[in-house]
């Protein structure tokens, strides 16, 4: 059964920073993408990130790019998104997903198969 369980929320003063990590398990897939997600009340979900396993590279929302950074430890078969300069509107619940087989690399949330259960990020003013 494959499972994602995103870690690491929390909450955390504007300025500053957090990980999130998002642990794989049950995977037998080679060819897959990891993205990160967020959803604030009233909102609807917004892509932020995604690694593809094939060669490991990255795609940025332009909303966090240059704040967000995401990487993977193969070993350990997780997914970390560093997030610096965190600000108020970033608030939201954090999903990981996993896209299989996917065609170029994305953040359309229809297009991935397996989903975590979230973790909160709250972020003070």
């Amino acid at each position: 059964e494959v499972q994602l369980v995103e870690s690491g929320g929390g909450l955390v003063q504007a300025g500053g920073s957090l990980v999130l990590s998002c642990s794989v398990s049950g995977f037998v897939f080679d060819d897959y993408a990891i993205g990160w997600f967020r959803q604030a009340p009233g909102k609807e979900r917004e892509g932020l990130s995604c690694i593809s396993s094939r060669d490991r590279s990255t795609y940025y929302a332009d909303s966090v790019k240059g704040r967000f950074t995401i990487s993977s430890d193969n070993r350990e078969n997780t997914v970390y998104l560093q997030m610096n300069s965190l600000k108020p509107e970033d608030a939201a619940v954090y999903y990981c997903a996993a896209e299989i087989s996917p065609v170029g690399i994305g953040l359309n949330p229809a297009l991935y198969d397996y989903w975590g259960q979230g973790t909160q990020v709250t972020v003070s003013s």
